[in-house]
């Protein structure tokens, strides 16, 4: 293993675009419309309010992809904007989050292989087993390069929109208009429409992964902004377009009751065989956001241990230029995590949920960051900018930052206290870096 080494790039735009998509629309899009079906109509202004912010966060990366075309996304900005302890708070906890995050993956690829195989619904070991055998085999994928990643990127979100795409255009020939309801059980509307906005929320998280890998990716500072933007605008057409045709296809309540709605949206349009097929597509969908975000949670402590900000061994790659000891120590703690969760008993179950909810809240922190972070460089390359430059940033920023504020604020207040507690832990990691390069310096 070495510490530098030249690499070719391997991602190009449509390799990163499907990067995008593929974390976004993981798990969550096959349950949201279930979720959603008791607010109606309503759900609409929460997809629209969501929707608004994502895409402003996508310009926010886009913009930043361009000025700083690095490896580490969301660290290397926030790095850039506010100094070293801010990029290694922000890399410290995205980094724990992605692993995290990587755990509730395996376990809902593992749930929806329960069709196929109804004992992994049975047997927790067999269960256990077959998540962590998930995480090993996207590992070896990763393992072996950017590009084999990016291929299987490219196969499973190809494999994923094809059923969804079906069901929601196709959907549109089968809606009965009697089940578009607006208000279906009178519920207040502004507290809807703040129930909506924080059940659709999770579903653009993901929008920044393609700046994460840039040193894997062909001309980065015009591919990753592409990519970013495109990619979120596909993601959002797709989720309001499905939630409406599935609540026209659907009664209100046979919605908010049903388990998989998009397979048995296309049981009820083409029969029992049309349930398989999209129930394999919520399969490969899960496998495939599970590729994506194990490439990001090697890159991520990569790019900081490239700055002396993370310790040495993250820096260094294998032949095939990936950084092997931050992927294998990473899915060596999803390891972890999952036999927590399968080992029995209440109490790991209830830790396990915790812990990705804390993930998730973590996630938000860097969006929050990089929304500043693009008006703090823009500001310190003085004499680059005019006035006019700014007003398009200064907008899609302030929209941005103010939309991952609110979301943190929606995780609740215990979950935003645990998350503190979790960047204070990262403390004495940044202050033995700190001995570490006073030492080599000396």
């Amino acid at each position: 293993m070495s510490e530098t080494k030249v690499k070719k790039a391997a991602l190009g735009v449509w390799m990163c675009t499907a990067l995008v998509v593929g974390n976004m629309i993981g798990s969550g899009v096959f349950l949201l419309p279930a979720s959603l079906a008791p607010y109606g109509g309503m759900s609409l202004i929460g997809w629209a309010i969501t929707s608004a912010g994502a895409i402003c966060l996508a310009l926010v990366f886009a913009r930043l992809s361009a000025m700083i075309p690095k490896e580490g996304g969301p660290y290397a900005y926030i790095h850039a904007g506010f100094g070293d302890f801010a990029g290694f708070w922000i890399a410290w906890g995205y980094w724990i989050a992605l692993w995290a995050g990587n755990a509730a993956l395996a376990v809902a690829a593992t749930s929806y292989m329960q069709v196929f195989f109804p004992q992994l619904g049975q047997d927790k070991l067999l269960a256990g087993a077959f998540s962590i055998g998930l995480i090993w085999t996207v590992t070896w994928i990763n393992s072996r390069g950017a590009r084999s990643s990016g291929l299987v990127a490219v196969v499973t979100t190809v494999l994923k929109l094809l059923p969804l795409a079906a069901v929601t255009f196709i959907g549109f020939f089968y809606m009965h208009p009697e089940n578009l309801v607006f208000n279906p059980h009178g519920k207040p509307l502004m507290s809807s429409v703040s129930a909506t906005m924080a059940l659709t929320l999770w579903a653009f998280l993901g929008l920044e992964s393609a700046s994460v890998p840039a040193g894997d990716v062909v001309n980065p500072s015009k591919t990753i902004p592409r990519a970013t933007v495109i990619g979120t605008l596909l993601a959002t057409v797709l989720y309001i377009l499905s939630t409406v045709s599935l609540m026209g296809v659907m009664s209100p309540a046979m919605l908010a009751n049903s388990q998989a709605p998009f397979a048995d949206a296309a049981r009820l349009m083409w029969g029992d065989w049309a349930y398989w097929v999209v129930g394999l597509g919520a399969v490969v969908s899960c496998f495939g956001a599970l590729n994506g975000w194990s490439l990001m949670q090697a890159h991520v402590p990569h790019a900081a241990a490239r700055d002396k900000l993370f310790p040495r061994r993250f820096g260094q790659t294998n032949r095939q230029g990936v950084p092997l000891f931050g992927l294998l120590l990473s899915s060596g703690l999803v390891t972890v995590l999952l036999a927590m969760k399968y080992a029995g008993g209440e109490g790991g179950v209830k830790i396990f949920e915790f812990i990705i909810l804390l993930a998730t809240a973590t996630t938000l922190l860097p969006y929050a960051f990089c929304s500043m972070a693009l008006l703090a460089i823009m500001l310190m390359q003085k004499g680059k900018y005019s006035r006019r430059d700014f007003t398009a940033p200064l907008i899609f920023s302030s929209i941005g930052f103010l939309y991952a504020v609110w979301a943190l604020f929606g995780a609740g207040a215990e979950i935003v206290m645990w998350g503190i507690l979790l960047l204070m832990l990262g403390l004495p990691v940044y202050v033995w870096q700190i001995k570490e390069r006073y030492e080599t310096e000396n």
